[in-house]
């Protein structure tokens, strides 16, 4: 270790440390340091008394002034939810047909349907209700139960095949590759559904494959396959695809079905938010 250094009469005294000969002098804090130091210390105990501050197992402690960030943003919801009450309130009156055409309700629907579907909706069917594969494009006119206010409201109070709500929409496709159809009877059927919007992979059994869909496709899908919103059964001529259009995916939607679910949005939105929301989705541009 190396020697301190050379200590003169006029400094200070030291703290006895050294590193690498280097010594630390014992000098005294600012004494305006100190006092500001010193009020920290006051201002804390003061703010554990008085704020929620020591954690406990089922909660902080409370404080003596009893503040509560919590229970403030509960007190603003309120308010706000107190001045909204007389427009939600004619609102939940108002026939469907007639919310968007009503000057008050409908800016307001519209609005506050927006703010619902960026909350609770967007996750799925995207920012803008484009969609995504598996989450229909709330933009266009392929409805599977009917894109009216009406359909659009019963969709969304009671959801999609889901097991909370005994009204939600249901329908089931089996799966025809389980022990019902042969490979090849699938491989034709494929084809010929291609074969309905565009161009099928394999023309040569595209007539066999017509023969399939009729004997086990055109119940739910009709004849012509442009389905059946009564069932929820898609148009499957309009080159409009929820899980995707090419072979595979067909191939895929055929052999093992499709069970998308939605889940029950009455149980979880007061009967005004579904109804904006609703409103909000229907003037996007795929209404009818």
């Amino acid at each position: 270790m190396s020697k301190p250094s050379k200590k003169f009469d006029s400094d200070p005294n030291t703290t006895g440390h050294v590193w690498d000969g280097i010594e630390e002098f014992d000098n005294p804090m600012p004494r305006w340091w100190l006092w500001v130091f010193y009020v920290t210390i006051i201002w804390g105990i003061g703010y554990v008394i008085a704020y929620p501050a020591w954690p406990g197992i089922n909660g902080a402690t409370k404080g003596l002034l009893g503040w509560s960030s919590r229970a403030n943003v509960a007190a603003e919801i309120q308010s706000a939810e107190d001045k909204l009450a007389p427009i939600n309130a004619k609102l939940e009156a108002a026939e469907l047909t007639q919310i968007t055409t009503d000057p008050e309700l409908g800016p307001y629907a519209v609005s506050a349907g927006g703010a619902v579907f960026k909350t609770w909706c967007a996750q799925c069917h995207g920012s803008g209700a484009a969609g995504a594969i598996g989450y229909p494009n709330l933009l266009d006119n392929d409805w599977l139960w009917g894109g009216d206010i009406e359909n659009i409201y019963a969709t969304v109070k009671h959801g999609i095949r889901n097991e909370e709500d005994d009204d939600a929409r249901y329908s089931e496709m089996p799966a025809f590759g389980d022990d019902y159809l042969e490979d090849d009877q699938i491989d034709a059927v494929v084809n010929y559904v291609m074969s309905l919007s565009g161009e099928a992979k394999d023309a040569s059994v595209v007539a066999a494959g017509a023969e399939v869909f009729a004997d086990e496709c055109s119940s739910c899908h009709m004849e012509d396959g442009t389905g059946d919103r009564a069932q929820g059964a898609p148009n499957l001529a309009d080159a409009i695809w929820l899980y995707g259009g090419d072979y595979d995916s067909i191939k895929e939607t055929v052999t093992y079905s499709r069970y998308g679910v939605m889940p029950s949005w009455g149980n979880r939105l007061t009967e005004a938010q579904v109804r904006a929301v609703s409103a909000y989705v229907h003037q996007l541009g795929g209404g009818e």
